[in-house]
């Protein structure tokens, strides 16, 4: 029985899955949560399922598309820890954000190679800043999204952080509530 209870310590500590996702934070400003969205999809992200004929583009809010767009980023940066951080408004999580039909990639061969995943010069993905002087047109020139919900899945029922006790993520969700 000792046995037993080790090697399910074991395996919950060491083991289980090597996904891992890049979501946006549910409590960021609307206008920093944009400008994380332009600098992923311009430095090297997929961002095609978020365009209005896209997998990803409902819901239609940039918390959704944000996460979406640093997820693409995380993974075909190789899941560099650096490449989730965008200043703070990103975050990791072991929990599939996928949903609706939208498909997060879990790992960086799912998410495909681009030719332009290096980033501008003058930026980093700690310190950027967008890559035009005009926020408010969204990702690609004016197709940004239009919703505000504070959910991926549009439901405006928060995130569910995995690994979190129950009271920091009560205090997560009446904070996430109250800015509804």
């Amino acid at each position: 029985m000792a046995g037993l209870l080790l090697l399910l310590l074991t395996v919950s500590v060491f083991g289980g899955s090597d996904a891992a996702w890049c979501v946006c934070e549910p409590d960021a400003s609307t206008i920093a949560l944009q400008k994380t969205l332009d600098y992923a999809c311009g430095a090297g992200a997929d961002c095609n399922p978020i365009l209005q004929v896209g997998a990803c583009y409902n819901p239609n809010t940039v918390l959704a598309h944000c996460s979406y767009a640093a997820n693409s980023y995380y993974q075909r940066n190789g899941q560099a820890q650096t490449a989730c951080d965008f200043s703070g408004t990103a975050m990791l999580t072991s929990t599939d954000p996928s949903a609706n039909g939208c498909v997060y990639p879990a790992t960086p061969s799912a998410a495909g190679t681009s030719s332009t995943i290096t980033a501008p010069s003058s930026a980093t993905p700690s310190t950027f800043s967008p890559l035009t002087s005009n926020t408010t047109n969204g990702v690609l020139g004016g197709i940004g999204p239009t919703g505000t919900t504070s959910s991926l899945d549009g439901s405006n029922g928060g995130l569910q952080l995995e690994g979190i006790g129950s009271l920091p993520t009560v205090l997560l969700t009446i904070l996430v509530l109250l800015k509804i």
